[in-house]
């Protein structure tokens, strides 16, 4: 059950970093975390779920972790840094998170398409994520959230929540699965152009 984030000062800053299951790898945000941390390892308390990504030599690292584990690790959680997929970034509003989201870019090899670029952006513009597209972005959200972790909670409200979640969560699933059956199906091309019997003639 999720609960109310508890913002009171503590000596290390509990950070959950979650970059999803997808089969991509996201070098990029796990390259920026690494290079964050190298200077604040002394505050920070630090589980990276980096997927398929390669692991990263950071405390905490771990490929996956199970729906209860994840569960438990945002209710934890002073800080929560994810990729752009609808059903996380969800799941981090519905435990009292403000989620520090950096999407995924299918320009790099990150994923198939931009959907999750643009869903994160229309949650940045709405105030429901903070979204952060470059390591700057990203390093002064996580300076920020060490100096007052409250600036990225918000109220934890699980029935408010559910009903958006599911429904986020879904549309996530479906735009999913409508891009794996595009990238499976081969490639149409456009039917040949019969020639022009008088093609040749002088």
């Amino acid at each position: 059950m999720p609960r109310q984030r508890d913002t009171a000062p503590t000596d290390q800053t509990r950070l959950l970093v979650a970059v999803g299951t997808d089969k991509h790898p996201f070098d990029r945000l796990v390259d920026w975390l690494t290079q964050w941390h190298a200077h604040a390892a002394g505050s920070v308390g630090l589980t990276v779920q980096h997927g398929h990504t390669t692991a990263p030599e950071l405390p905490g690292a771990v490929p996956f972790l199970g729906h209860d584990a994840l569960q438990q690790e945002m209710a934890d959680a002073d800080l929560v840094v994810c990729h752009g997929g609808p059903a996380t970034i969800l799941e981090a509003r519905r435990h009292g998170h403000l989620p520090i989201v950096v999407p995924r870019d299918p320009g790099r090899g990150e994923h198939v398409d931009d959907h999750q670029q643009l869903f994160a952006r229309r949650l940045g513009d709405a105030g429901l994520v903070a979204l952060c597209e470059t390591r700057e972005q990203l390093h002064d959200a996580l300076a920020a959230g060490l100096v007052d972790a409250s600036r990225y909670a918000v109220a934890a409200d699980p029935g408010a929540h559910e009903a958006r979640r599911l429904a986020v969560a879904r549309v996530g699933q479906i735009v999913d699965d409508l891009v794996a059956r595009a990238a499976a199906r081969p490639p149409r091309w456009p039917a040949r152009t019969r020639p022009d019997r008088r093609e040749g003639r002088r």
